[in-house]
């Protein structure tokens, strides 16, 4: 069995709950409100931008030139992805200025992505590998398994083409591959810290979804509102 084989059956749990919940069916079904779904790519937005770093952190981790290379691609692309979703889907979402220029991360957006620097900090490139592979393998599974369905509005049907499609199921498949490739002349003491930083960030990849669907906020902020 492949180390990632065992990462996948270990957050086997996590997986089908992301699969099915109801943030996640709402954009499948059609029915997720828009506005939950701006909030949701405002906090994406902000995650985008810690994850492109972390992938710059990962090329400086690598020890082969053309890793890399393949590494700083693939921030780059994670910072153009970045451009695309806030251009594509500002008009239609009404994301202003405003709205970017006030946007304060939610506490799961901001407990996530200091996940992801802890890992990539305090370890090595498997450890960072392992942190961000989630996030690819999550989205192409969700893309794969939906990609034949048909939600109103458009902007939903786009989001799930965009993570069925081949380049990002490729990409997918590329990491999961580097991950297998880095943990080759690991002990089980050693791959046992990696798999600690994967089941985290899948945990994580979950909650964003819940966050994501409640529309979490921090509670000092929410009894301010609810107090007026």
């Amino acid at each position: 069995m492949k180390f990632t084989d065992e990462l996948r059956a270990a957050t086997k749990e996590s997986w089908e709950q992301s699969f099915h919940h109801p943030f996640v069916q709402g954009i499948v079904k059609g029915d997720l409100p828009l506005e939950t779904f701006k909030y949701y790519i405002l906090q994406d937005i902000y995650y985008l931008k810690h994850y492109g770093k972390i992938h710059a952190i990962a090329a400086s981790q690598a020890e082969d030139f053309k890793l890399t290379a393949l590494l700083a691609d693939k921030a780059r692309f994670t910072a153009e992805a970045e451009l695309t979703v806030h251009n594509e889907h500002a008009e239609i979402l009404n994301i202003t200025q405003a709205d970017l220029d006030n946007f304060k991360p939610a506490p799961t957006a901001y407990a996530y992505t200091s996940h992801l620097y802890r890992a990539s900090l305090s370890g090595n490139l498997a450890h960072t590998v392992a942190a961000i592979l989630p996030c690819y393998w999550l989205y192409a599974d969700i893309g794969k398994v939906n990609e034949n369905a048909t939600p109103e509005p458009e902007i939903y049907r786009n989001w799930i083409k965009m993570y069925a499609s081949d380049w990002f199921q490729d990409s997918t498949t590329e990491m999961i591959n580097l991950l297998n490739t880095l943990v080759e002349d690991m002990n089980d003491k050693e791959k046992e810290k990696v798999k600690e930083q994967f089941i985290i960030a899948k945990e994580y990849e979950l909650h964003f979804w819940e966050m994501s669907y409640n529309l979490e906020g921090w509670l000092s902020e929410s009894k301010k509102v609810n107090s007026r």
